[in-house]
């Protein structure tokens, strides 16, 4: 009896990722007002399943979010902790499983509204762990102010990418081409500017502090 609790137990949990993984891509290519009968003929259930699993289409709506922002905090854990070069080569080469979270992300991000903010929140608090996590092994930088240097860095992160989503929308929803395309355009960019840094000196930092009424500190 006990095994075949086991047994059951499991397959509702399949179930249950495999709409949560079909809500996740149709709304990243319908928007966040993908129905409940398109996601629930997305992942070959009833709508009725979906709604006993997550009860409402919010709750459903939760559990993407919940898996999307772990599928990036520990994909740039991963990244940062280590600062090994395969790993960051190995999420490059994982563009194709990596597309329907930024399709997912893209949408939540353009419709706006409180889930939009709340999502984008909790992806700040998860940067700024996950940069903590770096410091702590020792391959990021320490910040005068941690909290303000990780919303910087996923504002510019996420803009980027609305932005280029918006001026080359993807051909057929291919997300994909889409992530290379601008991987391949900010890529070397980007990561020259956070190993190297882009100014010589400290003057404008400097100048600014002396501003700024009360400045953080390091």
């Amino acid at each position: 009896m006990g095994s075949a609790r086991a047994s059951e137990a499991a397959a509702d949990l399949t179930t249950r990722a495999r709409i949560r993984d079909a809500a996740i891509h149709r709304i990243g290519v319908d928007g966040v007002g993908a129905s409940v009968r398109a996601i629930a003929e997305q992942a070959g259930v009833s709508p009725g399943l979906v709604i006993h699993h997550f009860g409402s289409k919010d709750g459903l709506r939760a559990a993407c979010d919940e898996h999307v922002l772990r599928a990036i905090r520990e994909s740039k854990s991963t990244a940062l902790a280590s600062g090994s070069a395969p790993d960051l080569l190995a999420q490059l080469a994982a563009v194709q499983e990596f597309a329907p979270l930024v399709a997912y992300i893209v949408q939540s991000m353009l419709t706006g509204g409180a889930l939009a903010t709340a999502f984008l929140d909790q992806m700040i608090a998860d940067a700024e762990a996950y940069l903590a996590a770096g410091v702590a092994a020792g391959t990021v930088r320490p910040s005068r102010d941690p909290a303000a240097r990780a919303r910087y860095l996923v504002l510019a992160g996420v803009g980027a990418l609305l932005l280029h989503v918006r001026l080359h929308p993807p051909v057929g929803g291919d997300y994909a081409a889409t992530i290379r395309e601008l991987t391949a355009l900010t890529a070397v960019p980007a990561l020259e500017i956070y190993t190297e840094g882009l100014l010589t000196d400290r003057t404008m930092l400097d100048s600014y502090l002396m501003y700024v009424p009360d400045p953080p500190r390091r």
